[in-house]
């Protein structure tokens, strides 16, 4: 089944193991943008696996966007590690974008593991990322030369324990 890209209403809850494999293969379609806009096909959300996923799983916390229909439709994970709640593979399938999932995804895992701090970063040639996560909150804290043309913005967020 297709996700339906007209509708923004989905529900989210905690990802199982066994949705590891949809979310591995959502993480590929959707990061494929991303890959194209640094220009690099070997980015790290491209490379990983199924066997990363789940070792991921275990230290942290995965929750998953599902349509009327169950179909997943997005994806965020998080560790949490000195009272800062690190945010990463915020996904939204590609025909699903610009409905806000994503914003309800940030939200909820804020929710799920409400921490003082939260942390993330983006591509700084990801204006869309950027924008939301301002829209959300989140403030730039410092910038990382990650190689020649490509810049990460780390962005944090203080919350409520």
């Amino acid at each position: 089944m297709k996700p339906d890209p007209a509708s923004a209403a989905c529900t989210i809850v905690p990802a199982e193991p066994a949705d590891l494999p949809a979310i591995l293969q959502l993480q590929y379609r959707a990061y494929l943008s991303e890959a194209e806009l640094v220009g690099n096909p070997h980015i790290p959300p491209l490379q990983e696996t199924l066997a990363d996923l789940e070792q991921a799983l275990q230290g942290g916390v995965f929750l998953k966007a599902v349509d009327g229909a169950g179909v997943l439709v997005g994806s965020v994970r998080g560790v949490v590690a000195d009272g800062t709640l690190h945010v990463g593979k915020l996904m939204v399938e590609p025909a699903c974008q610009g409905h806000g999932i994503g914003s309800r995804l940030l939200a909820a895992i804020e929710v799920h593991c409400p921490q003082p701090r939260y942390e993330l970063f983006t591509s700084d040639k990801s204006v869309r990322n950027l924008a939301l996560y301002k829209r959300m909150g989140y403030v730039c804290c410092r910038e990382r030369q990650v190689s020649p043309g490509l810049r990460f913005i780390y962005l944090e967020k203080t919350g409520k324990e």
